[in-house]
C-alpha cells in the first residue's frame, strides 16, 4: 500500500487537482474493460464547457475516452499524461465482467479479492495505485484538470486519503463528475461530488 510520506508537490505552495470522470459510453455501461467507442449524450442533454482559469494546467488519460470526453467540454487539444492511463488489463481487454466472471471465476475472484493479482498479464491494481500516487506526489504547486478514468480516480481519492488497498473498491466514481483534491504539507484533502463542468 502507498501512504503519503512526503508533501504534495515539490516546492512550497498548495497543489490543486481536479479528476474529471468521462463521460458514459457503452464500454462503461456494459462493465467491459475497453475505452473506446463514442460516447453517449449526457442525459439532460446539455454539457457546460468547462472554462479554467489562463494558469490552470489540463491533461488527460492516454484514452480515447478521456479524449473525447476533454472535447465535450470543450477542449479538444489536451496533452495526454501516461500516468493517468488505466489500470493496464492484459489479455482481458475488450472483455466484459460478466464474461470473465462466467468464463474465469478463480482468476476474477483473485483480482477483486487481491490488490497485488494480476491474472490478466497486466498491471495489478496496487501497482496502478502506486503510479497515480507518484504522479500525484511529484506535482507542482498550482492547478491541475486532469480528465482520468474512474480507476485512476479511484486510486487518487484512496492515496491522498491514506486509505487501505480495499477502499478501491467502495468509491463509486460517476461519469462526468469532478474530484477535487488540494495537498500541502504532506496532506491530501477531499471533496467528491462536484459536477464536471
Amino acid at each position: 500500500m502507498t501512504t503519503p510520506t512526503s508533501a504534495p508537490g515539490t516546492g512550497s505552495g498548495t497543489v490543486r487537482l481536479a479528476l474529471i470522470a468521462p463521460a458514459m459510453n457503452r464500454g462503461l455501461r456494459e462493465a467491459r474493460f475497453d475505452d473506446a467507442g463514442p460516447l453517449e449524450p449526457p442525459r439532460d442533454g446539455s454539457v457546460a464547457p468547462l472554462c479554467p482559469g489562463p494558469r490552470v494546467r489540463l491533461l488527460r488519460s492516454p484514452s480515447p475516452r478521456c479524449a473525447h470526453t476533454a472535447a465535450l467540454l470543450g477542449h479538444a487539444d489536451v496533452a495526454a499524461e501516461p500516468a493517468l492511463a488505466g489500470c493496464a488489463m492484459g489479455r482481458w481487454r475488450g472483455r466484459s465482467l460478466d464474461e470473465l466472471s462466467a468464463g474465469e471465476p478463480e482468476s476474477m475472484a483473485a483480482w477483486l479479492s487481491d490488490p497485488a493479482a494480476a491474472p490478466h498479464g497486466g498491471e495489478s491494481l496496487r501497482e496502478l495505485r502506486a503510479r497515480v500516487a507518484d504522479w500525484m506526489d511529484a506535482l507542482e504547486p498550482g492547478t491541475v484538470i486532469a480528465f482520468a478514468e474512474a480507476d485512476v480516480i479511484r486510486a487518487g481519492v484512496a492515496h491522498a486519503l491514506g486509505a487501505p488497498e480495499a477502499v478501491f473498491w467502495r468509491l463509486d466514481v460517476r461519469p462526468l463528475e469532478r474530484v477535487e483534491l488540494s495537498g500541502r504539507s504532506g496532506r491530501w484533502n477531499v471533496r467528491l461530488g462536484a459536477p464536471a463542468g
